[in-house]
This record gives structure tokens, C-alpha cells and sequence, in this order.
């Protein structure tokens, strides 16, 4: 995954951008450290970042899911997944990951959304309610599923 790489004065120091998030609004940084780097690993062929918002720029979303699968031989060996606007943090969905190892990637899909509600308590703002949200999240995973099997999906669609 991506690495931060902080910086106070001359003193350096690296960590998974993962551990980075702590909880709303406060992050593993020390007075007057900041963020002098992100290296972010090549992008996987599977990597795919879904986003759901109510304009196309300058939005926070309500839901925002990236998904990286390797499956080999039919069957899940890696997962990463994670979601912003899920938590206090943008956070990995550790169960759902699990959920899908070992299986095909259409076999673990209905296990791997089930153990989202592990993963995520939404909260309900002004851009969505928690109910809401889990559903969103749960259909993004269903819509990477469909995209990486190559099947249309019928979305509208952003792309830079």
C-alpha cells in the first residue's frame, strides 16, 4: 500500500498511510510534522476506486470504495479493500477482505458484503444515511465484481 513519509525539522520518518488515520480529525502526527511525501505503489490491473457524490468536482463524497482483488486459478489470494465515508477515517474492510479469500470472487460476494456490518457502523450526515451508505458500499463491491468479470455496468461515469 501507499507509505507517508513525515518530516519535522531534519528529523524523517515513514509509515503505511493506513496507520495514519487515528480517528476523526486526528491523525499519528507530531507538532510540527508534516506530510512530505505519499509513495504510492504502481497501479495494480485489478485497482478500481468508485466514488458517490452528488456533483462530479469539488465534492466530499458520501461513499467512496477502491477495491484490489487478485484472484488466481478461480480463486480470491489477495483483497484490499477500503472506504471512505464509512468511519470517522477512511478505513480497510478487513472482514469483507477475509470473506472473499479462498473463494471465487462470485462465491465470497454475498459473504463479503454480510461482513461489512463488522467492518462499518455508518454514521448519517447531510449526504447520506448510515443505511444508505452500507448499501452503497455494499453495491460498489458488487459493481467491481461485475467490472472485473467484464461485464457492463450501467453507471454513469467520470474518468480524468
Amino acid at each position: 500500500g501507499a507509505v507517508l513519509h513525515l518530516r519535522r525539522g531534519e528529523a524523517r520518518r515513514q509509515m503505511p498511510l493506513e496507520a495514519y488515520f487515528l480517528e476523526y480529525r486526528k491523525q499519528d502526527r507530531l507538532p510540527g510534522e508534516f506530510v512530505e511525501a505519499v509513495t504510492v505503489p504502481a497501479s495494480a490491473p485489478a485497482l478500481r476506486c468508485y466514488k458517490l457524490s452528488k456533483r462530479f468536482d469539488q465534492d466530499i463524497s458520501a461513499v467512496l470504495g477502491c477495491f484490489n482483488v487478485t484472484v488466481e486459478d478461480g480463486q480470491v489470494t489477495q483483497a484490499r479493500i477500503a472506504f471512505g465515508g464509512m468511519a470517522g477515517i477512511p478505513k480497510r474492510a478487513f472482514a469483507a477482505e477475509a470473506a472473499l479469500l479462498g473463494r471465487s470472487l462470485t462465491e465470497g460476494l454475498g459473504a463479503a458484503r454480510a461482513a461489512m456490518a463488522e467492518d462499518f457502523q455508518p454514521l448519517s450526515d447531510m449526504r447520506a444515511s448510515a443505511a444508505y451508505r452500507m448499501e452503497a458500499a455494499r453495491n460498489m463491491l458488487t459493481r467491481y465484481a461485475h467490472d472485473l468479470a467484464g461485464e457492463t455496468v450501467s453507471v454513469l461515469e467520470v474518468r480524468a
